[in-house]
């Protein structure tokens, strides 16, 4: 057991809860497997009813996965352990995300990365005015893994490639308005609603229902015309071009938001947007994700987009291509080739 999470019950409530405040709570591989496990046992028992998922202490939910693994793995040993983390956080994934037991996630403070990955297939996702939510892969040559490719297409209009290509930051009302949570309550009242779960959980709904606030009005309501308009097209050039002829401020304050962006990253996440939409099933889009994510952690991108935001801290990136024209079709279509059958991820 790892001192990263706390795993626990109370009563009739399986209680997970994210213990790594210096890192924001970031998931490393040996908490993935933890939670897996309480996750399966928990299953198979009859006296666990429903599960809580939060964080022990400091500012955030989850910031994402262990990136500095990833890095290392990156330009160590050709991405094979960042490959098997991969395995194992995209099977807590699809564990979550096919749960039959509810689950309720209070995605209180950041919730990024891979802490979406976790919060998003929970039943219930609780979002307060702390909430800052955002996929900001492209910013580190990613994409948008841990299940953006079903969820991010599946927002209110184009608002997903907006969020997946920019790496734009929702806060609690917004994640409220667009879906990606179920309910909105003040930070302060949280306490109060999990101390009622755990008194009666099969009741869960009910008292989240209870304990929710009407949120502020959203401010991303008021972009969605800009956001459908000029991020229509699942072509990264033609999204570049609309914005460049746009002289809005908006418009122009986006632009230079994406030229900080992977090239390489952007058109990928494009690509999987559109073949997460047509996924079949959850587990057929953390196929297609596996195979993408574990591919692109070996482009020169990757370990350049942590150096300047993590270890250099200069973030001045420099892409390979540094332009959008510079990446082919090909290139982007080879991310998302099958794998050999036995190299392929499997649920569990």
């Amino acid at each position: 057991m790892t001192p990263d999470i706390h795993i626990h019950t109370h009563g009739a409530v399986g209680h997970l809860s994210l213990n790594r405040p210096k890192a924001i709570h970031a998931l490393t591989l040996d908490m993935c497997r933890a939670m897996t496990v309480a996750l399966q046992d928990w299953a198979k028992n009859d006296a666990v009813r429903a599960i809580i998922l939060d964080h022990a202490e400091g500012r955030g939910f989850c910031a994402g996965g262990d990136i500095t693994l990833l890095r290392r793995s990156a330009l160590e040993d050709g991405g094979a352990e960042g490959r098997s983390f991969f395995a194992v956080e995209y099977r807590l994934n699809h564990l979550m995300f096919t749960y039959d037991k509810p689950i309720a996630a209070f995605m209180d403070g950041v919730t990024m990365g891979g802490g979406v990955g976790i919060a998003l297939p929970s039943r219930y996702r609780i979002a307060t005015e702390r909430t800052r939510f955002a996929m900001p892969e492209t910013g580190i040559g990613l994409i948008c893994d841990v299940g953006g490719g079903w969820y991010l297409p599946r927002l209110p209009g184009r608002l997903g490639q907006f969020i997946g290509l920019t790496g734009a930051r929702l806060d609690g009302a917004e994640c409220l308005w667009a879906g990606i949570a179920t309910h909105y309550m003040a930070s302060d009242r949280l306490a109060e609603a999990k101390a009622r779960i755990i008194a009666d959980p099969d009741d869960i709904g009910a008292i989240l229902d209870d304990c929710a606030q009407t949120a502020p009005p959203p401010r991303i309501a008021g972009n969605m015309e800009p956001i459908n308009r000029l991020f229509a097209a699942d072509e990264y050039e033609t999204i570049l071009d609309a914005l460049t002829e746009d002289d809005g401020e908006w418009a122009q304050k986006e632009l230079a938001t994406l030229s900080s962006k992977s090239p390489t990253s952007c058109k990928a996440v494009l690509r999987q947007l559109q073949i997460g939409a047509e996924a079949a099933d959850f587990a057929a889009n953390m196929t297609m994700e596996y195979r993408a994510a574990g591919r692109i952690l070996t482009r020169p991108d990757f370990a350049e987009g942590v150096r300047a935001l993590l270890v250099d801290k200069d973030n001045d990136p420099h892409w390979q291509p540094a332009t959008a024209a510079g990446v082919s079709t090909d290139d982007i279509e080879a991310l998302f080739a099958p794998l050999p059958a036995q190299d392929e991820w499997k649920p569990l």
